[in-house]
């Protein structure tokens, strides 16, 4: 059974939404994927959140400005995020921040999406060691501090190693759509 995949982003300085183009190529190519399926990119500074629906796997890419806010595409539909049905979706995030800079709200933005999905009744997969970052602290990290909520990218101190992390990530979550299918 084929899958309809979508990557919506919000994207103020493009590497989010490189990242998402990144994703939609790897993606369309990797063999363990059901034959068939598609991957479908929604800015949402054209795309509204409902188009949500329409999809089977949902990948939500985010970034975090400054002092832990919320992107601006992602800020001006934040109140639609829970009139959104996510029921039987398969939901996946990755988030950019900058961990040196910002180090006290290291990607924010990925646990304060992860936070308002979280009374939805989706599967949430894609979490991501926070091995390798040097952070103080982020809202993105699970309670136990190992993991984040969603792939950590940081493309001002780390872009030698996105590549790779987008690349295993992508890896993890399609074996984890495997299992849940």
């Amino acid at each position: 059974m084929s899958l309809k995949i979508a990557v919506f982003y919000g994207s103020t300085t493009c590497y989010t939404e490189m990242t998402a183009e990144k994703i939609q190529a790897l993606l369309a190519v990797d063999p363990a994927l059901p034959a068939g399926s598609s991957v479908t990119l929604h800015n949402l500074k054209q795309q509204p959140l409902a188009t949500m629906v329409e999809y089977d796997v949902l990948i939500l890419g985010i970034s975090t400005w400054d002092f832990g806010e919320l992107q601006e595409d992602w800020e001006a539909h934040w109140d639609d995020i829970a009139a959104v049905d996510l029921s039987g979706k398969i939901v996946a995030i990755y988030g950019m921040g900058d961990q040196l800079g910002y180090a006290e709200w290291f990607v924010d933005a990925i646990g304060m999406l992860h936070q308002a999905i979280s009374d939805q009744p989706c599967q949430r997969i894609g979490f991501w060691s926070t091995e390798g970052y040097e952070f103080i602290k982020s809202k993105a990290v699970t309670d136990d501090g190992e993991w984040f909520y969603g792939l950590a990218l940081d493309e001002e101190n780390q872009y030698d190693q996105t590549d790779q992390r987008l690349s295993l990530w992508l890896n993890q979550i399609v074996e984890e759509i495997t299992e849940l299918q």
